[in-house]
């Protein structure tokens, strides 16, 4: 695969066939036939990586190549078989200072990673040498985020998006194997911050809401799971067909799923009023449903932690995201999951996973039907059977064979029939 030229004056070169079928060489200096074979061996293995031959470099190789000095080095990334040194010497801050300029996500996505990246900076220093963070430095790393008494299902974002940082890493050839892709992160789901908002409790923050326009920014999320603000401030009263009880929801995060951009949404008979009150207060020409709360400085959840307040409740875990979780468990009682999933626009793994609640009215119905009265048929039926003696008499006076479609068969009745088919109790 590789071989070892000698010139005069005790010079070596190493000359290889690239992945392109190119012939390539490595000028080593004056050097030994000893240390020739041994660089040769060394070109082979990297050549065999080059080329896809062999899936990641292995320690060994890794630390004789951070060992060269710059100018073979340099020698080496010059016919491409290794990153030149400015990448392989690269930064945990600088990788993730060049992950963030190359994002294309929701400015709310960007944020939630930040949060990852503030933690990786502050546990490993900005200063760290990407390559040199290994799987038991990612457990590390894990275990400080448990030690800084983050949730569970906190962790597991935090890993979880750490590990998709690193990919890219590999993916740009700054690194030869995530450390991070067999750290387990853990479920994401808190069932404890999930809480449902009763209708007593909606109508008091309705009747506590400062104007109309924030009745119906409650209402859009609590009776029609539309998440905030991003698809309340894109409702458009173009998109609000009045005449078939339904309208257009635009969802800026799922556009980039196939059909994701937008769903429709039945108006329902308890979001009704509050939309047509705003309806009949806007100004003529107006396009945007919610008008007043546009500007991005506007923190919608400091102010219904307010009217909250006002209200007289004590406030829930994830404010707007159980108003949708608490209107998707109402609608999946009584609509298919499907039509529910396409109402609240995400899946049913999503839904069943993230959303859907087992509410206290469950187990109230679930009680009520447990503690019921006996059934006096089967009370009957009971009796009956606890009278094996009195039955075989009523059988007895049966004919032995029975007339049956005009064939004679022999007629075994259970006493539990007969008991509902005359109607008496053995006495």
């Amino acid at each position: 695969m590789a071989s070892v030229i000698c010139d005069p004056n005790g010079l070596k070169r190493i000359q290889f066939i690239a992945s392109d079928g190119s012939k390539k060489t490595i000028r080593l200096g004056k050097a030994t036939t000893k240390q020739a074979d041994a660089f040769k061996v060394r070109v082979e293995q990297l050549v065999l990586i080059a080329t896809g031959a062999t899936p990641v470099m292995d320690d060994e190789v890794a630390r004789w190549v951070v060992g060269l000095g710059d100018k073979i080095h340099g020698r080496l990334a010059k016919v491409g078989l290794v990153q030149p040194r400015e990448r392989t010497s690269a930064t945990l801050g600088k990788f993730l200072d060049d992950y963030f300029a190359s994002l294309s996500v929701k400015s709310g996505t960007e944020t939630a990673y930040d949060h990852t990246r503030r933690y990786l900076n502050k546990f490993f220093g900005e200063n760290r040498i990407l390559r040199s963070i290994d799987p038991a430095d990612a457990d590390q790393w894990r275990q400080h985020l448990r030690d800084a008494k983050l949730s569970a299902s906190t962790v597991a974002r935090r890993v979880g998006v750490a590990r998709q940082m690193f990919k890219r890493a590999v993916k740009w050839k700054l690194i030869h194997e995530n450390p991070f892709a067999d750290v387990k992160g853990g479920s994401q789901v808190n069932k404890a911050r999930m809480f449902f908002v009763t209708r007593d409790m909606a109508e008091k923050v309705l009747d506590a809401c400062i104007d109309a326009q924030w009745r119906l920014l409650f209402a859009l999320s609590r009776f029609g799971g539309l998440r905030c603000p991003s698809e309340h401030l894109g409702l458009r009263w173009g998109d609000v067909d009045w005449e078939k009880g339904r309208m257009l929801i635009r969802s800026p995060k799922t556009e980039h799923h196939e059909g994701g951009e937008s769903r429709m949404v039945p108006i329902f008979p308890e979001l009704l009023p509050y939309l047509r009150e705003v309806f009949e207060l806007a100004e003529p020409g107006t396009e945007h449903v919610i008008t007043r709360y546009r500007d991005p400085a506007v923190n919608l959840r400091t102010q219904l932690l307010r009217i909250i307040a006002k209200a007289g409740l004590q406030p829930w875990p994830k404010l707007w995201q159980n108003l949708r979780s608490t209107r998707e468990t109402e609608l999946a009682e009584r609509y298919p999951l499907h039509v529910v999933c396409a109402w609240i626009g995400n899946s049913r793994a999503v839904a069943q996973q993230h959303y859907l609640q087992v509410t206290d009215e469950h187990f109230e119905q679930a009680a009520m039907v447990t503690t019921a009265p006996p059934n006096p048929i089967k009370k009957a039926t009971q009796k009956a059977t606890q009278q094996p003696d009195v039955l075989p008499r009523q059988v007895s006076q049966l004919p032995e064979e029975t007339a049956f479609c005009g064939q004679k068969r022999d007629i075994a009745i259970p006493n539990e029939d007969l008991v509902g088919a005359v109607g008496f109790e053995p006495t």
